[in-house]
């Protein structure tokens, strides 16, 4: 059999942090709990030599992709590990996605091997046309051309000691055009420690403690979820699992197994804040010391009320596919720039440059161009990228708009791509949609530029209300007069019963801008 990195020896010692070391040190120890179910680590290592030793026999090596079609469940790690032992790769697919949207993900990154948890698995057959897939593999359904996962694990294995973690493609979210595949590798004119230092300022910036109990709510087809579990396993930490997110069962997970570090984004955030009084009351949340939210913006009156709730833990982290985590603001630094996203990382450059590319000088807004030692140079299977998306200093644009302070605070105002321009001016619906959601009966809002003759675009807003809520578009309107000067204002308001979002929250405001514009030759 052959196993790449793994090594087949019952005298090496394994690395510590890996799950080989914690299924020696602790085998016994729980360490996933995924709804009734729960895995320790003797099992973890057990599952992941046997899955490893039954995707070899079926010709599975370190040249392969393992795509993971799952959602937020304990056999995500044991793939993680499988693979990690059998030198492969990892890549997440949203379980969302359509056929026709898989096999394009498929054909773009070559992946070879497919394991999903879906329903129908057969549904998914379409998805492989003309694609060389070795191996399809259903979790929890016999389908007819997939293997079982019990039958993988059926087969006795030696003792495998892999080589680190599983390498890692994640594949952009797609609100923008077609999804682009990244693998954040040591990028030019860095070095594997300068790499090494910018990882560890990462995790000393919200440091895990032993003993602490992380919760895991995030997809794992995006780079935060693995990021998650690998911190779990490195620091041999207990962690929950929620598959589907609810409010009221976060509380009651973070009492019952006394979380103490938990990553959310603000929808789910936006959803506690709008439980009844008496149900926020009733849970005892005081063991969450280390809270972290992410991956799109937060409305000041939320990042408020999270820090009235659940005290003063808040971490804020920003970052993108491309380049890895950026900058993070501490609790202490909430105090100090609440409104700011924090200080870089080290290894980090930060520049606002203007449309000319000029760099600017602090607290002048521009976009925000990144360089960190992973940042990437081209997308999977994808020619390298312009200067105007990477340039050759190595700085990426994030496309986003802000500016540094004179303390090298970092301010985000919005996506420019998101930017409406209005009679020349410049608005950004980040702001808009802060104001709106301080209405009581707003459980969300988004924000968009429509074409206007006179003005080139104008704003609209969609505003979804909680639930059992209700009001009138005039009183809405008159709500964010008052907190917005009226060039801001939305000139017109649409109620609906939910807005569409990927599974990490965002808002995918494509959707909403589609049949306003689709009969414009330009889209602003």
């Amino acid at each position: 059999m052959s196993t790449s990195n793994a090594v087949v020896s019952a005298d090496i010692q394994p690395t510590p942090g890996s799950i080989e070391y914690w299924a020696q040190q602790k085998p016994n120890t729980t360490a996933i709990i995924d709804g009734n179910r729960q895995l320790t680590y003797k099992q973890w290592n057990t599952y992941a030599d046997a899955l490893a030793e039954g995707l070899v026999r079926q010709g599975i090596g370190p040249d392969d992709i393992i795509v993971t079609r799952l959602q937020i469940r304990y056999e995500w790690a044991i793939f993680a590990s499988a693979a990690a032992k059998i030198g492969c790769t990892i890549l997440g697919l949203n379980w969302r996605l359509t056929p026709s949207e898989v096999n394009y993900v498929l054909m773009n990154s070559g992946a070879t091997v497919v394991v999903c948890d879906d329903e129908s698995p057969t549904a998914l057959i379409p998805a492989f046309d003309g694609l060389p897939i070795k191996l399809r593999i259903s979790m929890d359904v016999p389908a007819e051309g997939f293997v079982s996962y019990d039958e993988l694990l059926a087969a006795d294995a030696p003792a495998l000691y892999s080589a680190g973690d599983a390498r890692l493609i994640i594949y952009t979210s797609g609100t923008t055009g077609l999804p682009k595949g990244v693998r954040n590798d040591v990028a030019p004119n860095f070095t594997a420690q300068q790499a090494t230092e910018y990882y560890a300022s990462i995790g000393q910036s919200r440091k895990l403690n032993p003993g602490d109990v992380m919760l895991l709510t995030l997809p794992l087809h995006h780079a935060a979820g693995p990021a998650n579990v690998g911190a779990a396993l490195s620091n041999g930490n207990l962690l929950i699992m929620l598959r589907r997110f609810d409010a009221e069962e976060t509380l009651r997970l973070i009492e019952r197994h006394k979380v103490s570090y938990w990553t959310g984004v603000p929808t789910m955030f936006k959803r506690l804040k709008v439980l009844p009084e008496e149900t926020l009351a009733k849970y005892d949340i005081s063991s969450l010391n280390n809270l972290a939210i992410g991956a799109a913006p937060v409305p000041p009156s939320l990042k408020s009320w999270i820090r009235e709730y659940f005290g003063e833990v808040l971490f804020e982290s920003y970052g993108a596919t491309e380049v890895g985590m950026i900058s993070d603001l501490s609790p202490e630094m909430q105090k100090i720039k609440p409104d700011s996203s924090g200080k870089p990382h080290r290894h980090v450059s930060i520049e606002i440059r203007d449309d000319d590319g000029r760099v600017l000088p602090a607290n002048t807004p521009g976009e925000i161009w990144v360089r960190t030692p992973v940042t990437i140079r081209n997308y999977i299977n994808a020619p390298t990228l312009g200067t105007d998306t990477v340039d050759k200093d190595g700085f990426f644009r994030i496309g986003d708009a802000g500016h540094m302070d004179e303390d090298g605070f970092l301010f985000i105002t919005d996506r420019t791509k998101d930017m409406i321009i209005s009679g020349g001016v410049n608005l950004y619906p980040a702001e808009i949609e802060a104001a709106i959601i301080q209405h009581d009966d707003v459980q969300d809002a988004a924000v968009i530029g429509i074409p206007d003759e006179e003005f080139g675009e104008k704003v609209l807003a969609f505003v979804e209300l909680r639930e059992g809520r209700n009001v009138s578009v005039e009183d809405l309107m008159s709500f964010t007069a008052g907190k917005l000067a009226s060039y801001k204002c939305p000139k017109s308001i649409e109620l609906c019963d939910s807005l569409p979002r990927n599974t990490m929250g965002k808002l995918l405001k494509r959707e909403l801008r589609e049949p306003y514009w689709r009969n414009h030759t330009r889209r602003v």
